[in-house]
């Protein structure tokens, strides 16, 4: 299927599916040849999508998977930003090698670390922590 008959045959689907299917059948079809066109056509922002299939993308469970991990990674790096902004404060200056160390801490990690700094006197504390938590 090209790339210009792929939109009216997602339309076409989804039109059948809504007058045709059970409607527990119906949001599974829908959620599939959703997402199917979202990673075929994952250059187009949501709006473009939606306007193609003539559907909102919101009452999808991709859309709500996709705003969840945007979630989650957002919350990431407000926490690391936070920690790197502290850290800062509390033992000076950070090295290329230690901000890289940073970048590689999980998220529980992060929140171990952001409990630890309260503790940290030098750039020695944090190293050793790094050593100790990295290992």
């Amino acid at each position: 299927m090209d790339e210009e008959q792929a939109p009216q045959e997602a339309r076409y689907l989804l039109q059948k599916t809504q007058q045709e299917s059970p409607q527990s059948l119906n949001q599974d079809i829908i959620e599939l040849i959703t997402t199917i066109v979202m990673y075929k056509f994952e250059q187009l922002s949501q709006r473009e999508v939606e306007e193609m299939l003539g559907i909102t993308l919101k009452e999808t469970r991709v859309y709500r998977e996709i705003k969840q991990e945007g979630r989650e990674e957002g919350r990431q790096e407000g926490e690391k930003s936070l920690i790197l902004r502290l850290l800062n404060r509390k033992v000076g200056e950070l090295s290329p090698e230690v901000r890289q160390s940073l970048e590689n801490l999980s998220i529980e990690e992060l929140e171990n670390l952001g409990e630890a700094l309260l503790e940290f006197n030098s750039i020695a504390d944090l190293e050793n922590w790094l050593e100790i938590h990295q290992s």
